[in-house]
């Protein structure tokens, strides 16, 4: 069998897979829905009770498009990480934008008890924490994108991105410090990341955003490619380095910034799932990588987020505790593996 074969069976498995996990995420839960009634409800008809069609259009299947775009998106990004850097073990949040996002976030709770007056009066309205989120990522992205213009070296960014994300962190345990515990508990709740919080005028700016991210990655395809040899490489491909690094680090950056705005900082899928698409594919080439990659992170994002509902109970666990969950063992294994790993 041709690989394009092979890749064309995978990718129709991946679909089937990812239609699958969607009606399975959607019909568990507090309360069980039986498929028939979700299919009612999905393709415009009615579900047998009025409650389960409240239940599924209003909550779970925002929820599950969410989940979609959020692990579709921070799969993409640890991609685009991991070739720009030739490092493995780079993920999407290493620029230190979700470290911006959450350096709003707190600013915007944390800061209410030092600062008071406006501040108390806007944590709690609907979009203050993605605003908050958007501002604290776009201040670092404008950081990160000068700093880029200003070295030579690649590896430089990512040590920069790093010392961003320590610095952001210690502002955050100075605001911890200050703050009382009522405020504390909601950043920390804030912070274990969440699927379930929006609504559809928030969903269709996230989506927005997100397409916008997405096509821009088919974009770079070639530029992707060549910087998995060296930039010597793609400099005598005629690729432009300056620009095509400007432009990854811009995705990527909007993308993160965008989903740790409305969904919180989730952990370990954009620095997992892109080994995974690269070992059941076989490839490095990102023709093949990128769609593999998207349709894989929604597919174990919706399979966490089935997990941490805790199907028929009350409870929801943190979605960071699932995904690090799924995500440690397979970052430890990529580290004592001896085979070789396709970056």
């Amino acid at each position: 069998m041709t690989s394009s074969k092979k890749h064309t069976k995978y990718f129709i498995f991946l679909s089937v897979m990812l239609v699958f996990f969607l009606l399975l995420n959607i019909s568990l839960g507090s309360v069980s829905i039986p498929i028939d009634d979700i299919f009612n409800a999905l393709i415009g008809g009615v579900a047998s009770k009025d409650s389960w069609q409240t239940i599924i259009l209003n909550f779970r299947l925002p929820k599950a498009v969410t989940a979609i775009m959020v692990g579709s998106g921070l799969s993409i990004c640890g991609l685009l990480m991991q070739t720009l850097f030739r490092n493995p073990l780079a993920g999407p949040f290493v620029l230190g934008i979700s470290s911006g996002a959450s350096l709003g976030v707190a600013l915007l709770i944390l800061g209410s008890g030092l600062f008071g007056g406006i501040f108390v009066s806007i944590a709690f309205s609907n979009w203050a924490l993605a605003i908050a989120a958007s501002l604290g990522s776009f201040f670092v992205l404008f950081a990160v994108i000068i700093a880029a213009n200003k070295v030579r070296n690649t590896m430089s960014i990512l040590i920069i991105g790093l010392m961003f994300g320590s610095l952001t962190s210690s502002v955050i345990s100075v605001l911890s410090y200050f703050s009382e515990a009522e405020q504390i508990q909601q950043y920390m709740f804030w912070s274990f990341g969440s699927l379930g919080n929006l609504t559809w005028t928030e969903l269709t700016v996230f989506g927005i955003i997100y397409s916008i991210g997405i096509l821009g990655t088919f974009s770079i395809i070639k530029p992707l490619n060549s910087f998995l040899l060296g930039e010597n490489y793609a400099k005598s491909l005629g690729i432009n380095i300056k620009k095509s690094r400007n432009i990854i680090l811009l995705i990527t950056s909007l993308l993160t910034g965008v989903i740790t705005a409305f969904s919180g900082p989730i952990a370990f899928i954009g620095l997992a799932v892109p080994h995974i698409s690269k070992m059941i594919f076989s490839t490095s080439n990102h023709k093949t990588l990128l769609p593999a990659t998207a349709l894989l992170g929604a597919i174990v994002l919706l399979i966490c987020d089935a997990i941490a509902q805790l199907p028929t109970s009350e409870f929801t666990l943190p979605i960071n505790a699932i995904t690090s969950l799924f995500g440690a063992p397979v970052v430890i294994w990529l580290l004592v593996r001896k085979k070789k790993i396709y970056v």
